[in-house]
This record gives C-alpha cells, sequence and structure tokens, in this order.
C-alpha cells in the first residue's frame, strides 16, 4: 500500500488507444508513492496541495474515526494512500476510506478491488466539482455504502447513504449524524468546523459514552 516519500514524479504513460486515455491497471502501474492523483474516466487528475482549513479538518477526523475503528474492531481506516479500483477506468485515492473487517482481509499487497464501506472526500477549489459529480456517482455506482462530503471553506457538510441503488441525502437538517456503515459511531455538525474543532479525544469520550447507555438501557 501506497506511503508518502519524495521520489520524482514519474511521467504517465503513452497508451495506444488515446494519447491520455488509461485502464485502471496502467494507472496502478505508473501509481508511485508520494503521487495522489485519481482516475476519472480514463483521465489522471492529479492533486494539488490543499488549504490549511482541509487539513485541519481532515486530520480530525482521520484520528477521530481511526481511534474509534481501531478500539471496536471494526475494521480499518486508509487516508489518501490506498488506490480503490472501482472499474475499468476509475481508481481513486479517497480522502478516508473505511473497509469492514470483512473487506480487509480480502485486500491484496498493491490496492483495493472493490469499493470501500464508507468513504469521505473535503472539498477543495480544484476537486470539489469532480467530488460531488464525476467521483460521487463512480461511488453510488460501485457500491459505496456512505459518502460524506465535507466543506471547510462553506460548512455545507452533506451526509449520503445507500438506497438500493442510489446514495440518498440524510440528516440533512440535524446536528448529529449517525453514521450508517460504521457501528455506534456519530457526529456533531459543530464538531466539523476547521476554525474550531473540538478535542478528538472529548469527542470520542462521549461518542463511546452514548454507545454505552443505549446498551444499558
Amino acid at each position: 500500500m501506497a506511503t508518502l516519500t519524495s521520489t520524482p514524479t514519474p511521467r504517465i504513460p503513452r497508451v495506444h488507444r488515446h494519447p491520455a486515455l488509461l485502464t485502471s491497471e496502467e494507472f496502478l502501474n505508473w501509481l508511485k508513492p508520494g503521487i495522489h492523483a485519481d482516475l476519472i474516466g480514463g483521465f489522471v487528475f492529479k492533486r494539488t496541495p490543499v488549504s490549511m482549513p482541509h487539513a485541519h479538518l481532515l486530520n480530525f477526523l482521520d484520528r477521530l474515526l481511526g481511534v474509534y475503528i481501531e478500539e471496536e474492531n471494526l475494521g480499518q481506516l486508509f487516508r489518501k494512500t490506498v488506490a480503490v479500483r472501482l472499474s475499468t477506468r476509475e481508481t481513486f485515492l479517497p480522502d478516508l476510506a473505511y473497509f469492514t473487517n470483512s473487506k480487509i482481509t480480502r485486500l491484496p499487497e498493491t490496492h483495493a478491488p472493490f469499493a470501500p464501506a464508507f468513504v469521505t472526500e473535503v472539498l477543495s477549489p480544484a476537486t470539489a466539482k469532480r467530488d460531488t459529480e464525476l467521483k460521487f456517482a463512480a461511488y453510488e455506482l460501485h457500491g459505496v455504502q456512505e459518502y460524506w462530503i465535507l466543506d471547510p471553506q462553506k460548512l455545507q457538510h452533506r451526509f449520503y447513504k445507500r438506497n438500493v441503488d442510489v446514495l440518498e441525502e440524510f440528516s440533512e437538517h440535524e446536528e448529529r449524524v449517525d453514521s450508517v456503515s460504521i457501528p455506534g459511531f456519530w457526529i456533531k455538525r459543530a464538531w466539523l468546523n476547521p476554525a474550531k474543532l473540538p478535542s478528538v479525544s472529548a469527542c470520542l469520550a462521549k461518542i463511546v459514552r452514548s454507545k454505552k447507555t443505549r446498551r444499558s438501557s
């Protein structure tokens, strides 16, 4: 699985069918540690450095979700380092991707050949359209159960869950958002403001305490 290094960026390989169009296999062969890019519709989209609010929000959710999933033994959370192959011409590196224990046991060494249960993408000006349109459609088509789209600038966070073949928005007007794919996990919208991020340990304690309360009631 890819890790961040300072290796030089390789050139995108030439293919005979189209000067820029790649298959997922060609993209995975080209992709090297330290490169952040997505293959969307056969075309490579490289990612640029993000803003500090974007980074702070992603750091917070990564730590909160990661610790919760680990302590509850629910599977594993990956951040931008695992390539997810969805189809012949769709391979993404999600900001956050959660795989259940049953899916973790089926992961090969090089990439994930199937969709995660849960994906989060944090919007930036360069990627917002792709995250909310092209990648949304691919996540929906290929079986992602829950998709969170977080906006660190406008704070217009949106949450989607699977209903048969489509991803439908949920908790649109609610302060508390309960995950449908990560058992017992929930979050408050107020926690997702990168200018006023709460303590990860304090938030985790509230989530765990509420879960224990429900079990005992």
